[in-house]
């Protein structure tokens, strides 16, 4: 498995390029903006891409997802508790001044437990809400794709569309601190971590009994 990172857009959302080597296949996750960054990566290295995969349906990472679905005919997958908020992506443009480029086409939902293949790999869908709804993680040994639920030493907004605190505390406690504690955290946002490094040093997850 090879990842690619491209920092997309003025909130330098995480867009992950998931490649498999051996077929030469990739998918990609969060392509919010700068889409022709992201099609010079993919094709730079030859890559054939399968499918685009929201982690959640705020603008920084969906905006302009609907010009590279349409470059390469791609399908699209999503989680289904999101879609009034991608059916927001307008508002959303004006209240965070952000572009868009229309809604995307949706392919399938995606749902808790379930598995994603990319040529060779595959991944296990965890449904992770709080920062919205319809959140999800992308899990591989080894890999895990948070979104915007969490970040090294801190966790993602609950005061805009579609958060809730408690469900974003639960979700980490629940779906992402069980992983193993070497599993690499690939953020919607900001540089890499590790799960035992958020068990150990993240200030949001301490003192949370009770929630």
């Amino acid at each position: 498995m090879k990842i690619i990172t491209i920092v997309v857009g003025p909130l330098q959302t995480n867009c992950y390029l998931i490649g498999d080597e051996a077929h030469g296949q990739c998918m990609i996750i969060d392509p919010g903006d700068d889409i022709s960054e992201i099609i010079t990566a993919v094709e730079e290295r030859n890559w054939k891409p399968l499918k685009i995969i929201a982690t959640h349906a705020h603008i920084d990472h969906v905006g302009r997802l609907k010009e590279l679905q349409q470059h390469y005919n791609l399908p699209f997958y999503m989680g289904e508790e999101d879609l009034p908020i991608l059916n927001m992506l307008g508002s959303q443009s004006q209240m965070f001044g952000l572009p868009n480029s229309g809604l995307p086409d949706i392919s399938a939902y995606l749902h808790h437990k379930q598995n994603i293949p990319c040529g060779s790999l595959s991944f296990t869908v965890l449904h992770t809400p709080g920062h919205s709804p319809g959140s999800l993680s992308l899990y591989a040994p080894g890999a895990l794709f948070a979104g915007d639920v969490l970040f090294k030493e801190s966790i993602g907004r609950t005061d805009i569309i579609g958060g809730n605190y408690r469900q974003l505390i639960q979700s980490i406690q629940n779906q992402l601190l069980t992983l193993p504690d070497e599993t690499v955290v690939y953020p919607g946002h900001g540089p890499t971590t590790t799960i035992a490094h958020e068990k150990q040093f993240n200030p949001f997850l301490k003192n949370t009994e009770g929630l």
